[in-house]
């Protein structure tokens, strides 16, 4: 498995004082939330793009991919009824796997809960053929320069659709790509009635990408989740990807989140 952590942690460091701190915190990726450059992707540059590149390559990092996708963005709503917001949606999902692609990054992870809310008379059905049709192109772009997209599983509280890794999958596999996956996060998953370890091996060999948080929103091993288990689960299913740091709460500060948060790891999956 390879370590990474999410920028939007260093705040407002620049990028590459966050992939130096990373570097040395131990991580080998980080994953990139593009409104911390740019709320929108459209507006960040080639040049823009080919220099985030290479500053986390300087750093010895690669660029997992990205996140936090529809943040801070207007206009985009995934499971709308009106043809024309999806079409705008979908156009905006396709350059933003462009622009994951030329950072470098293989996954785009969509989580993006008041996206893809269901609004009022939109039912559950046709919310996912909503979904469907605003990935749809975004989903062959994927496949041609070698993006997997990875769907959010979210808790309740966060949002109406999507709530367990099973309804995730699911509509995942309605796409029948290998470019439409889904993710999984430590602090959803505590939302989900059944254990941790169990869900992981439900859903082996459908989930491309792992979020390693606590349900306190803080960083793993900074609240009660034991991630023995966890690790043990995703050894067993041989899962080799990423297990990407994701905060909610920073109050401990960038170098105490990275480095317990990875110094936590470490003691649980490479003992």
């Amino acid at each position: 498995m390879r370590f990474t952590i999410c920028n939007e942690i260093f705040k407002d460091w620049s990028f590459a004082r966050a992939c130096q701190l990373a570097q040395e915190s131990g991580y080998e990726a980080i994953e990139v939330a593009p409104f911390t450059f740019n709320p929108l992707v459209t507006e960040i540059s080639p040049a823009r793009r080919t220099e985030l590149r290479e500053t986390a390559r300087n750093a010895g990092l690669a660029i997992s991919g990205i996140h936090w996708v529809l943040a801070y963005t207007e206009g985009f709503y995934v499971t709308h009824p009106d043809p024309a917001v999806r079409a705008r949606t979908r156009d905006y999902l396709v350059a933003a796997i462009d622009f994951c692609a030329d950072l470098g990054g293989r996954f785009m992870i969509f989580g993006s809960p008041k996206r893809r809310d269901l609004l009022p008379g939109v039912t559950p059905a046709d919310g996912a053929a909503y979904c469907l049709d605003s990935f749809a192109a975004a989903i062959q772009r994927a496949e041609q320069v070698g993006v997997t997209i990875c769907l959010e599983p979210l808790a309740p509280e966060e949002t109406n659709f999507l709530n367990t890794a099973a309804d995730a999958i699911a509509l995942a596999e309605r796409a029948q790509s290998k470019a439409f996956q889904v993710m999984l996060d430590v602090k959803a998953m505590c939302a989900e009635a059944k254990p941790i370890p169990q869900i992981i091996h439900e859903s082996a060999g459908r989930f491309a990408y792992f979020h390693a948080n606590d349900r306190n929103l803080k960083g793993p091993g900074f609240g009660d989740v034991d991630y023995g288990p966890i690790a043990t689960a995703l050894r067993e299913v041989n899962y080799d990807g990423d297990v990407s740091v994701e905060v909610f709460k920073f109050e401990e500060g960038p170098e105490v989140i990275a480095r317990e948060s990875r110094r936590y790891l470490r003691q649980h999956f490479e003992a």
